[in-house]
């Protein structure tokens, strides 16, 4: 029987790997534009980490997360998302101590769902936080930093929601509210939000049960218990959003799936991937530090899935090049086959970011020049025997008309640069 991969949790082909690392590197140098410096994470933290962190009484905890006990008798978790991970590591290595940090990290995450376009058992996420930053000019610096991403991209099929869940006291105010509306009408719930009445009614707003709309649309709003800082937060994040000329829509029903988030939340979103419309979503977590065991520190940040990235990328247009080759190196015999490795070897050295492949296996000199069409280099070089003896090497455009050129040995790493610069 042939080996086949974990249900949700796919290969990335070449193909794909090449849109992925495009896609990433953009995003990392826009990140650090800004200032955020990279923190790399493990994949597997103690199972209480994110109970305490994500809240019990949601479906990662209670329905999707891989844990296990390994052999000492310790749950472990194979990270469902990075914040938790990003705050922990932040109190281990001490860096909230009278600091501030602006931070990210990239990798696979891990939640056992239905799978379905960019919705994966293994998925991937850039993950960007800010912690010790208090005011609203930071919650705007990283919704800015994603509208120019897309900008950059050209997706223009995004936009962004905004709301405020205000501070605890508030929150609790607004949950007993929720709690009378619900109980109202809790012959018309469905399962999921009936148990979720009594623990955390704020995670019913967050149903997407089509049955639940009507119900979730007529509740009481949470703007309307904010209380007096929170309101104030809010309205100068919108002011500065306004002045930055960044659109958005205020959508009192957004109070993200995770149980730490207070204040501002968002979501850039969608609806060019069907029901998967949440493409970067975030907000602030100003409590989570302390109820992990560290001092009171406020923070927020922002994850993005790169499955569904890429998918919209690709839906508004955008296209990347496979992972070519820049050159083919034909090499005719066996002496050019040892005098080939050593040119690929210099032009590696001599020209920066060059990718060259070199024929492998031998071949005749036709078969070698249709590997070379294959590969999607720019140029072939050709070695054989005439060559070698006139110290020259054969320069072949792949992509135009123009004919082959013999350049010399000692000359070939200028030329072929001045080359490829033109390309």
């Amino acid at each position: 029987m042939k080996p086949r991969p974990v249900k949700g949790m796919p290969d990335i082909l070449p193909d794909a790997s090449a849109r992925w690392q495009y896609l990433e590197g953009v995003v990392r140098d826009i990140v650090q534009s800004y200032g955020y410096r990279e923190i790399r994470l493990p994949l597997v933290e103690q199972t209480d980490l994110f109970k305490r962190s994500i809240g019990e009484v949601t479906d990662i905890v209670e329905k999707e997360m891989y844990t296990f006990e390994d052999r000492g008798g310790e749950s472990l978790t194979l990270r469902p998302e990075a914040t938790a991970g990003m705050v922990r590591a932040g109190i281990t290595n001490g860096l909230l101590h009278n600091q501030r940090q602006k931070l990210w990290t990239a990798g696979p995450m891990f939640r056992r769902e239905r799978p379905q376009r960019g919705r994966y058992r293994q998925f991937h996420q850039f993950d960007v936080e800010a912690l010790g930053y208090e005011g609203p000019d930071v919650d705007a610096e990283l919704i800015l930093m994603c509208a120019r991403m897309w900008r950059r991209l050209g997706i223009d099929r995004i936009r962004l929601e905004i709301n405020s869940l205000g501070l605890p006291e508030a929150r609790a105010r607004y949950r007993d509210t929720l709690v009378e509306y619900f109980s109202s009408v809790k012959n018309q719930l469905d399962q999921d939000s009936i148990r979720r009445l009594e623990q955390n009614p704020l995670r019913i707003l967050d149903s997407k049960n089509p049955d639940m709309q009507a119900l979730i649309e007529a509740a009481p709003v949470m703007l309307d218990f904010l209380d007096e800082a929170s309101a104030q937060h809010f309205d100068e994040l919108k002011a500065l959003l306004d002045g930055a000329g960044v659109g958005y829509t205020v959508n009192p029903r957004l109070v993200r799936g995770l149980d730490y988030y207070n204040r501002t939340v968002f979501e850039w979103v969608t609806d060019a991937l069907g029901s998967q419309g949440a493409v970067c979503s975030g907000g602030r977590y100003d409590g989570l530090v302390e109820k992990l065991g560290g001092r009171p520190t406020p923070a927020i940040g922002w994850a993005m899935g790169i499955e569904r990235f890429v998918a919209l990328f690709e839906e508004c247009g955008g296209k990347v090049a496979p992972g070519e080759a820049d050159v083919y190196l034909v090499a005719v015999g066996d002496k050019a086959l040892g005098e080939a490795f050593a040119v690929a070897e210099e032009l590696r050295d001599a020209i920066a970011g060059v990718r060259i492949e070199v024929n492998l296996g031998g071949g005749s000199f036709k078969s070698q020049l249709k590997r070379a069409d294959k590969s999607g280099a720019a140029y072939a070089l050709i070695m054989g025997e005439q060559e070698i003896a006139d110290r020259q090497i054969g320069v072949k455009p792949l992509r135009h008309d123009a004919g082959q050129e013999a350049v010399a040995r000692d000359e070939i790493a200028a030329r072929l640069g001045a080359m490829l610069a033109e390309t």
